[in-house]
């Protein structure tokens, strides 16, 4: 188990450097840029193997406990160590981070992002995910750092080089913004080292552990810091301004891993590492942390619906990215509500946004691909998508997406949604009840809201029509009279990418045991104080 979870982490990196060098002439193919890519797709798809036998082996009976430990000593005067380990809590963003890197590689083998070398671009893929995966595999703070930062470069790059419109703006927004909520982070990190004598994070979550040396003074600067630079990467209204130009620049896959997965590490970070080693600390903060969540849950929202107004001109993929500072605004209420229920709703609703955002960005991209837009208007317009009546099967997943995206029962979208609710109407002693209750409605009615823009999403581009045909002043009306493009429907490579996502909706939204059976002991222990 140990050399799985070791395989799983370094794996991308050797692969990386592997698709950087010369193909054999016997695997070329028809021609080097086919091999360098069919290269991607063995590499991860090996990484997805190799993470479902961590899955498969792992021992449900003892979820909160450590497995698959790697510890080795690695600078010894800084008291770092390559500590590796998976518990219930970080086992399902493993194997969601494997999966979603596979079929983005896969994807990419149909359809190569419009840019240079495919070559630099399989090697980024490959160092994204092999960050992703050290991220949540890593148990010493230092190495949570550094494998932090490890996606941050090869994230720049895939929005720069391979983006659309707007591109190389948005990669500089991207990488200022988070390195230095990164520098600010670091600072506590080092913070909480220096004081408890240790970087190691499951000694450091243990009550008469290391932790005793940490006064509530040093709590709290040490959240503070720390916080900021979660709240960055996760992204908290109003840390959040990065995110809907990165995804309207990215590329699809850049798009599907930048919500499936990077956002993801700034709400484990809070998990592993705020919760547990400095509960002080965040029950100071906790209450400033809903407040912050619930308004990005209603800012989100409200975006949305101005971007699908008749007229507007919003960008599709940009609507889904302030959906994702919503979602996320969810996560954070669970977290801030410091119980069981509520952060078990957290966790939930990470892989759950991953599944379904993840979902809808290949799909908004594909969309693009075949009427070369993603304004609503033109989407929308007579003559553009209608896709009920034109690509049927294309139209009935991008429903199911939006409707499993604003959390209908059935669906993985609602039990997040709901438990972060249920932890916020019941917060952990000592925080103020009202507070909660308040930030709990205003998050009940960002649901009503998402419900409207996702709906109104699915009228205008899934069935077109007069909805759109309006002009906006000053403009030429559209005729009806114009034939309206051909659009294909789903190919088979696109079953192929989509089909699992769709499924596990599905299974997570049925059978929500399966994932709550892992999550829960182990953070009922690590609210516990390792008890």
């Amino acid at each position: 188990m140990q050399y799985l979870l070791a395989a799983v982490v370094v794996l991308p990196l050797l692969g990386s450097a592997a698709a950087l060098l010369p193909a054999p002439p016997g695997l070329r193919g028809r021609n080097p840029d086919q091999a360098v890519l069919r290269h991607g797709v063995t590499v991860t798809g090996v990484v997805l193997a190799a993470a479902v036998a961590l899955a498969a082996g792992f021992d449900r009976g003892h979820p909160a406990r450590m497995q698959a430990t790697t510890d080795i000593s690695w600078i010894p005067a800084l008291h770092i160590r390559i500590h590796l380990g998976v518990d219930g809590i970080s086992l399902p963003l493993i194997v969601l981070t494997a999966l979603l890197t596979f079929l983005c590689a896969l994807y990419s083998y149909f359809k190569m992002p419009t840019g240079p070398s495919p070559k630099a671009f399989v090697s980024l893929l490959l160092v994204l995910e092999a960050g992703t995966l050290a991220t949540f595999a890593v148990l010493d703070l230092m190495l949570f750092f550094l494998a932090f930062e490890m996606v941050l470069i090869p994230m720049y790059f895939l929005i720069a080089r391979w983006g659309g419109a707007g591109k190389q703006a948005a990669a500089w927004k991207f990488i200022l913004f988070t390195l230095l909520g990164s520098v600010v982070m670091l600072l506590g990190l080092l913070l909480i080292g220096v004081k408890s004598g240790t970087f190691d994070m499951v000694a450091l979550a243990t009550d008469n552990g290391p932790k005793a040396q940490l006064s509530h003074t040093v709590q709290l600067l040490a959240v503070l810091a720390i916080g900021i630079g979660l709240a960055v990467k996760s992204p908290m209204w109003p840390l959040h301004s990065w995110l809907p130009d990165a995804h309207t620049a990215a590329p699809t896959v850049g798009s599907v891993l930048l919500a499936g997965v990077l956002l993801k590490m700034g709400t484990y970070g809070f998990v592993r590492i705020a919760l547990p080693i400095t509960p002080e600390g965040m029950h100071t903060f906790a209450p400033y942390l809903a407040a912050f969540a619930a308004i990005g849950i209603i800012y989100g929202s409200l975006a949305c619906l101005a971007l699908v107004r008749n007229g507007a001109k919003g960008d599709l993929k940009r609507l889904i990215a302030y959906s994702s500072v919503g979602h996320m605004g969810f996560v954070l209420l669970g977290i801030a509500s410091a119980t069981p229920t509520g952060v078990n709703g957290a966790l939930f609703a990470n892989i759950a946004h991953g599944l379904i955002t993840g979902l809808l960005f290949f799909m908004v991209g594909a969309l693009k691909d075949r009427t070369g837009s993603t304004d609503l208007d033109a989407l929308a317009g007579t003559t553009g998508a209608a896709l009920y009546g034109r690509a049927p099967r294309f139209g009935g997943l991008l429903a199911f997406g939006a409707v499993a995206s604003l959390g209908i029962p059935g669906l993985a979208g609602f039990w997040g949604e709901m438990l972060a609710m249920f932890g916020a109407f019941r917060p952990a002693e000592g925080l103020s009840r009202p507070a909660f209750l308040t930030f709990m409605v205003l998050a009940g009615l960002g649901t009503l809201l998402t419900a409207a823009y996702l709906l109104l999403v699915v009228r205008r581009v899934c069935m077109g029509g007069h909805l759109a045909a309006q002009a906006a002043p000053g403009e030429e009306p559209v005729s009806a009279e114009e034939p309206a493009p051909v659009i294909p429907d789903i190919a088979r490579h696109e079953y192929a990418a989509w089909s699992p996502l769709a499924a596990l909706t599905v299974l997570a939204g049925l059978w929500p045991a399966a994932l709550l059976g892992l999550t829960d002991p182990a953070v009922q222990q690590l609210l516990g104080g390792g008890k």
